[in-house]
């Protein structure tokens, strides 16, 4: 039989360090762009980091602040009305995961705005997008270095995806992500975590992906539980940063159930993406590891455990969660066993499990939520 041609592509320019948030006027600049509309959410705009992005645009720039926390084809949709009712020539996606995605997102309304957002037509003429830059304030999904956007239609999340998403420029800068909350840097940083193992674990060939998403572990072993702990650890934030972009590099590969299991809780019980994917991932990674030993015994040599057996890293993963405030347990989060079966539907017509290291049917994802709860 004929074996499968892999691609592998790496792109994006991306800039990190602390106070790299100054370049974004060269940035612009380079890129031919005067006014660029600032895509963000309600939450962002006392905060902190924005006034530091306000600093360095004199507060010239368009903003529009439309987008909610699991974000609609809708917010996408406004925000491209924003754009053309402000003549911008450019977007900078600024926030977390819901604010990039959709930024990134609304290009493609400004290229065909006679057509919806979704379905998305992969294979229309999606060359010549409007520039775009990527400021990412939370360190979780890496949509800011990723070719995809993730949004609600008719109550499912639906992925978009397109290799034109990708961002011109991306700033990594751990200056804008020091005040982010204790529990929202921990509900990012299992994102990015539960990123990293899947996208490593997934069956499809790609070794870079894999040499990416090792390091990723080991960058979020070494500081997660810190960054939580101290919001002011330039070291720790700024690792984390590096490790969320790392794992949507990664997760080009694809991811597996515990993504497919996630998308459900955030559209019928409106859970942080990242919370829920740590409320699962352990229940998961056994179902996989009693059917493929050794799965992850390269997740517990990069997390530097001692033992780094399929039991030892499991274990790592969940009494980590449970450290930094996202311990175990659905009902506590507000689920309820008389939404399983709906949600176990729609986890399975899910895209990501089809990757999953082991195959998983319908009955196999409604247990785990079982045993999640």
């Amino acid at each position: 039989m004929r074996a499968m041609i892999s691609g592998f592509s790496f792109p994006t320019k991306i800039r990190f360090g602390a106070g790299a948030l100054g370049e974004l006027p060269g940035h612009l600049a380079a890129l031919g762009c005067r006014r660029p509309l600032i895509v963000t959410d309600p939450g962002l705009l006392p905060t902190n980091a924005f006034k530091a992005l306000n600093a360095v645009s004199g507060g010239a720039w368009p903003v529009f602040s439309g987008v909610k926390p699991n974000p609609l084809a809708e917010d996408v949709e406004a925000g491209a009305a924003a754009y053309r009712t402000e003549q911008c020539d450019s977007v900078i996606a600024f926030g977390g995961g819901s604010a990039l995605d959709v930024g990134k997102a609304v290009r493609l309304c400004l290229k065909r705005p006679d057509q919806p957002l979704l379905p998305f037509d992969f294979y229309a003429d999606w060359s010549g997008l409007a520039p775009c830059v990527t400021i990412p304030t939370t360190a979780g999904t890496g949509s800011e270095a990723g070719r995809s956007s993730v949004v609600i239609k008719d109550g499912r999340k639906q992925v978009v995806f397109h290799p034109s998403l990708l961002a011109d420029v991306v700033i990594l800068d751990p200056e804008l992500t020091v005040d982010l909350p204790p529990k929202l840097t921990a509900a990012t940083g299992a994102d990015a975590l539960i990123h990293c193992i899947e996208s490593f674990t997934s069956p499809n060939f790609h070794p870079m992906c894999d040499g990416i998403a090792l390091e990723g572990v080991r960058l979020i072993g070494q500081s997660l539980a810190r960054a939580v702990a101290n919001g002011r650890d330039i070291d720790a934030r700024g690792k984390m940063l590096v490790a969320a972009m790392m794992g949507a590099v990664a997760f080009q590969k694809d991811l597996g159930a515990i993504h497919s299991l996630a998308h459900p809780l955030s559209t019928f019980c409106g859970l942080h993406h990242g919370t829920a994917n740590a409320l699962c991932a352990p229940f998961v990674m056994r179902f996989n590891a009693e059917r493929l030993p050794g799965l992850y015994r390269r997740v517990g040599i990069a997390l530097d455990l001692p033992d780094p057996s399929d039991a030892a890293t499991i274990q790592y993963v969940a009494d980590l969660f449970t450290q930094i405030g996202l311990a175990p347990g659905l009902r506590a989060y507000g689920v309820k066993e008389s939404q399983i079966d709906a949600m176990s539907e729609q986890a399975f017509a899910d895209g990501c499990h089809p990757t999953n290291p082991v195959p998983v049917t319908r009955e196999d994802l409604r247990h785990l939520y079982e045993l999640a709860l």
